[in-house]
């Protein structure tokens, strides 16, 4: 990994890693190097912990299978294989596996606007974990390394360096997101629209609505139509399907903020703290307070 320095812990007693202009090459918004055993993000911190990141982070992997955490999903990267890690989502490395590849680093703000919404570098719906075929590996794997010479090239003046380093990563980025959305439309496809409706509607409502009928009827359909779509995509229930997402807002909750149980769970459809830790702790094994104390 490329070295980092951190900021002290949040309120909430997960630790932040900003991102170090000062180790940059000329000090400019991104650092792009190899992912090695020996290298972390900072000597002082041990990383098998939970943390978040205000930057965004791209692996690829030359080994594996790596096993990461992010926003407690783990997935499982292989050789080839890209993990997109974005500002705020909390992760966490395996001690287990050596990450061996490359990663790129990048500031935000490093990139103007239209180039950040042309890659969907804000796009937290995408997925992290990312498998490209053989030509789409072959030409990101030639974009990044022509990233890496240009950044390590310090001949230019900062001025120039820094305006062919923002071109050779958009070059880079805007394979990587084409990736990105064309895994994520084919997902969509696969799924079907009452699927991807049921979701969207989900993540409008989750906080306030936990009813499969409410959302069968929200979407126009019936609450058998609903529960073969959501099936059908994803093998679970539409009620599994909208207990994972409140349950993935209470984890969040509970480990970036603050805020008492009670007003945890009245954030995401429980005004009653006992349902909410009664709900809690059948989904998860875990009382929240529980969930909160292993993180510190």
């Amino acid at each position: 990994m490329v070295d980092r320095t951190v900021q002290g812990g949040g309120e909430d007693g997960i630790r932040t890693f900003p991102f170090p202009v000062d180790l940059s090459v000329l000090g400019v918004g991104m650092q792009v190097g190899p992912m090695r055993p020996d290298r972390t993000w900072h000597a002082d911190v041990p990383l098998e912990r939970v943390h978040r990141i205000d930057f965004h982070v791209v692996m690829l992997f030359d080994e594996g299978p790596v096993r990461h955490m992010i926003d407690f999903t783990e997935y499982e990267a292989g050789p080839g294989d890209l993990l997109w890690i974005r500002p705020g989502q909390i992760h966490r490395f395996s001690t287990a596996d050596e990450y061996r590849g490359t990663v790129l680093t990048m500031q935000p703000g490093f990139l103007p606007r239209a180039t950040v919404e042309a890659t969907g570098l804000y796009r937290y719906d995408l997925p992290p974990l990312l498998h490209p075929d053989e030509p789409q590996l072959t030409a990101l794997r030639s974009a990044l390394g022509q990233l890496r010479r240009e950044y390590k090239d310090t001949t230019l003046p900062l001025s120039l360096h820094t305006a062919v380093l923002r071109h050779s990563l958009s070059a880079f980025l805007l394979r990587l997101a084409h990736l990105a959305a064309s895994s994520h439309d084919t997902a969509r496809r696969e799924a079907g629209s009452a699927f991807t409706q049921f979701r969207d509607a989900v993540e409008r409502g989750f906080a306030t609505n936990h009813s499969v009928s409410a959302y069968a009827d929200q979407l126009g359909c019936s609450r058998r139509t609903l529960v073969r779509a959501v099936r059908a995509a994803t093998g679970e229930t539409p009620k599994s399907f909208i207990d994972k997402r409140v349950i993935l807002e209470a984890k969040r909750l509970l480990a970036h903020t603050e805020l008492p149980v009670g007003r945890v769970g009245a954030a995401i459809g429980f005004p009653d703290a006992a349902n909410f830790s009664k709900f809690f702790h059948q989904h998860t094994d875990m009382t929240p307070a529980a969930f909160r104390a292993e993180l510190r």
